[in-house]
């Protein structure tokens, strides 16, 4: 007997393979019917990246009943989420446990287990490990994806930064040659001098604890944004941003004749793209004593809103506007590579999606 689509009512019902599965899909409006435990069946033999699936049998929230009849029991199919977190909707038959997919929620369900595998990490919880951490380093924890590909260029420049600090504290009588040759002074750039301080300011730092703050935040945003974009893009984007921070700073103070060293400009375009493409992940917050995740978004709204206050306020020998520059050509970038990076990384696309929802 010819099976009746859930989904259209269509009786163009055929049966076909799915990942080896063999599974009814409606011709007409591309859904699929999955018996009982071949949904799963089917993902296992995915390649999910996840060879422990259990979605079939673990569904997130009921979200009542559905507008589609089982075609083999003749009963309302009941609305579920895919699974908490994750609210794709799926249709299921409580008399013969089959279960509807329609077509545009294929690639979804697919995916679903590096989905569930994804958000097991993102919503850990703070613990006092973390919150020891960050009240003795006043640095913040991230919950994010662990990188497909190891960070070369984001491992090379920590250690490329680390060595040349090191070799300036052990040259102490070197030191104002150093900063004459290689840091960027404005006042000397406005007259053609030193034009070679654009790129290596940004590999210099003025002491330890500017060069810990850089590399630890260049570590934590760098191995993400280098898996997404690869290492050589990754690389050349990093440098535009701190062209761009440069830029700002001599714009603002053109007749600066005071050294500015640093990559901070540079980590600052870092984040811009980062809170763009990573909208999932969270980093914490210490509200004096109160440990929080918060969203790329949140935690670095609170970061702009400092640096623009330390541009008005000034006076303290920090390059605010170096900050700032740096960040919004991050934004811009993040823009527009976006929907090319989301192609790139259909997963990271999907954790970006709406339906996915992050516990902070």
């Amino acid at each position: 007997m010819s099976m009746k689509c859930p989904g259209c009512a269509s009786e163009e019902v055929r049966v076909s393979f799915f990942h080896g599965e063999e599974v009814d899909s409606c011709t007409s409006c591309g859904g699929i019917w999955f018996d009982s435990g071949e949904l799963n069946a089917a993902l296992s033999a995915a390649d999910n990246g996840n060879d422990s699936v259990v979605i079939e049998n673990s569904l997130g929230a009921h979200k009542g009943a559905s507008d589609k009849s089982c075609s083999h029991c003749d009963v309302k199919l009941e609305h579920y989420n895919l699974m908490d977190g994750f609210q794709v909707e799926v249709d299921v038959c409580h008399s013969c446990t089959g279960v509807w997919i329609d077509e545009h929620e294929r690639e979804k369900v697919v995916q679903s287990p590096q989905i569930q595998a994804a958000l097991e990490h993102l919503n850990q919880k703070v613990n006092v490990k973390t919150w020891v951490f960050q009240f003795l380093m006043q640095m913040p924890m991230e919950y994010n994806l662990k990188p497909k590909t190891t960070p070369w260029v984001t491992y090379s420049l920590i250690v490329i930064n680390t060595l040349i600090f090191l070799a300036t504290v052990l040259q102490p009588s070197a030191t104002e040659w150093i900063y004459e040759t290689f840091a960027l002074k404005p006042v000397d750039l406005m007259q053609g001098q030193n034009i070679t301080g654009l790129v290596s300011h940004m590999f210099m730092h003025g002491g330890w604890m500017h060069l810990i703050g850089n590399m630890y935040f260049l570590y934590v945003v760098g191995d993400n944004l280098e898996d997404a974009l690869g290492h050589n893009r990754f690389l050349a984007l990093y440098l535009i941003c701190g062209f761009a921070a440069a830029a700002g700073h001599i714009i603002s103070e053109p007749s600066s004749s005071i050294y500015m060293v640093g990559a901070s400009g540079a980590i600052a375009g870092l984040f811009g793209m980062y809170l763009l493409w990573f909208r999932h992940a969270s980093l914490t917050f210490m509200f004096i004593v109160y440990q929080k995740k918060l969203s790329p978004m949140a935690f670095f709204a609170i970061w702009l809103a400092m640096n623009l206050f330390g541009a008005y306020v000034g006076g303290d020998g920090v390059a605010y506007w170096a900050h700032i520059a740096g960040f919004v050509a991050g934004l811009i970038i993040g823009f527009g590579l976006k929907e090319k990076v989301m192609q790139a990384n259909p997963i990271l696309a999907m954790l970006n999606s709406q339906e996915l929802k992050v516990a902070r």
